[in-house]
């Protein structure tokens, strides 16, 4: 489920990280890498089980409704279809799932306010109303009522975001990237695979966890090799006035470049062009682009990239 695209996201915040601090030590540096990837696959769980959760909140409500002292027809004989969604009972009742669960502990019981708020917009919504109304009771409408509510209703949420980093700061910048994961999650559930339905498991490849920790450990313990590199390649520049993201980006870019034979040098080169564009200055793309591009025509015209 971790992809590449997650894991320099990653490895560039904890090799910046790293940096800050005045009492250094790589081995808590890998470690913290690690936890952090694991947090990642944390969240994955825990927006499956918001959708959970929010179905368990509105079966309560209309419990609460159905026994009040002076119920109306309707709160007798509420709709239930949201609340026996067949998408909802296969993922409560999901081995995997309920284990994971279970194991980390994960639960949103202390963000009751936020729950109310997500129902309330869900049920409110014209996704819900055209569910509701419809005549279609198939396991497929079910799951394509979620996978809608969950892409257009959820994590476009202006709080749930807030939320999330409240709960864990490794989370910041996780919902995009994970959101995917959910979407991808929802679409491959089938009726027929009943509790044993398959998650996404952790790594999306076998080898992006040896990836991760190679590219942090090669980015760190070769830096005075690779700022060195970059020192030539912006000798028109004062190094006071290179932003300091810029310097991390290009040196974990330089890292990926020399160790890792079976990449593309143009997949290196626009995957931190991307990081540069959105988590360093608004020049900062160009500058990158400019500095890396002329750094790997050197290393190539050296024999120094050498690529499968």
């Amino acid at each position: 489920m971790i992809n590449r695209v997650l894991i320099r996201m990653k490895v560039m915040q904890l090799v910046y990280s790293y940096y800050q601090k005045e009492d250094r030590s790589l081995a808590s540096a890998e470690k913290e890498l690690t936890f952090s990837l694991e947090k990642s696959y944390e969240l994955y769980h825990f927006l499956l089980l918001l959708m959970v959760e929010l179905t368990q909140l509105q079966e309560k409500r209309l419990d609460n409704a159905r026994n009040k002292h002076l119920a109306s027809a309707t709160d007798k004989n509420p709709i239930v279809k949201f609340v026996e969604n067949q998408f909802i009972q296969q993922l409560k009742s999901n081995l995997q799932f309920q284990k994971y669960c279970s194991n980390q502990k994960i639960s949103w019981v202390n963000e009751s306010e936020f729950l109310k708020k997500m129902l309330e917009q869900i049920t409110t919504s014209d996704i819900y109303r055209e569910y509701i109304s419809s005549d279609d009771t198939s396991f497929e409408a079910d799951r394509d009522f979620w996978r809608l509510v969950f892409k257009n209703i959820i994590v476009e949420d202006e709080y749930l975001a807030e939320t999330l980093e409240n709960i864990s700061l490794y989370w910041n910048d996780d919902l995009e990237v994970i959101g995917t994961f959910v979407l991808k999650t929802i679409k491959q559930f089938k009726p027929e695979n009943g509790e044993k339905q398959t998650l996404l498991p952790m790594f999306k490849a076998e080898d992006d966890r040896d990836f991760a920790i190679k590219l942090f450990c090669q980015s760190i313990l070769k830096d005075e090799e690779y700022r060195a590199m970059i020192d030539q390649h912006t000798q028109n520049w004062e190094m006071d006035r290179i932003a300091f993201m810029d310097i991390v980006i290009m040196q974990i870019a330089i890292a990926e470049l020399l160790s890792f034979p079976s990449i593309p040098v143009n997949v290196t080169l626009n995957e931190y062009i991307e990081l540069a564009k959105s988590y360093s200055t608004p020049k900062s793309g160009v500058f990158v682009n400019g500095v890396l591009d002329s750094l790997i025509n050197q290393l190539k015209s050296e024999k120094k990239i050498l690529k499968n």
